[in-house]
């Protein structure tokens, strides 16, 4: 499977991501740039696993390879399509939460980025993820979940952006990161 910017290649129980190279980019700085996001990506999913949050156990990085647990089951996008589960909701808000109280920001927390495998929520493609403790930098994390949700789940967004909000504050999530992403949406308003 090729995406933006990776293969993955399945094989047996492990995945193999392997960042491909942009011709656009000068070949040494590429080069840089795929060696660096490999290995935080590598970072990010063995951090969120300390911080509680299930993904993909990590078995080795080489270059711009990151070779991990293959995560068998439909994603939430899926499962959303067919029924709406208040309590999956809820286990993504607190697993969002203690992604930013760690310290981590997923990048692209859409619910095809969640996989539901024995009853439990696991992340995935921590691709364009990064570390910070910023506010702004985890109420944008939220704002991109919440377009996610807009877009993919329209039906139920009002009680299934309400239940993920309760499972984030309930996770221990920051109240002042909520309000910086009402002021996120606030702007957002203005500028369309």
């Amino acid at each position: 499977m090729r995406g933006a910017e990776a293969i993955v290649r399945f094989a047996d129980d492990r995945v193999v991501k392997e960042r491909i190279k942009k011709g656009y980019r000068i070949p040494e700085l590429d080069e840089d740039i795929r060696k660096t996001r490999t290995r935080t990506e590598a970072r990010l999913l063995s951090e969120a696993r300390r911080c509680g949050v299930l993904t993909p156990r990590v078995f080795s990085v080489t270059g711009f390879s990151i070779e991990m647990e293959f995560v068998d089951g439909p994603t939430l996008k899926e499962v959303f399509s067919g029924r709406f589960d208040p309590e999956l909701a809820r286990e993504v808000g607190r697993s969002v939460a203690k992604l930013h109280t760690g310290g981590i920001i997923h990048g692209d927390l859409t619910t095809s980025n969640m996989i539901l495998k024995d009853g439990r929520v696991y992340f995935i493609d921590f691709g364009l993820g990064f570390f910070s403790s910023r506010c702004e930098d985890a109420a944008t994390d939220l704002s991109v979940l919440f377009e996610s949700v807009k877009s993919a789940h329209f039906k139920y967004l009002n009680e299934m952006w309400k239940n993920i909000i309760s499972g984030y504050l309930e996770a221990g999530g920051s109240g002042e990161v909520l309000r910086k992403l009402e002021e996120i949406r606030k702007r957002a308003r203005y500028v369309r």
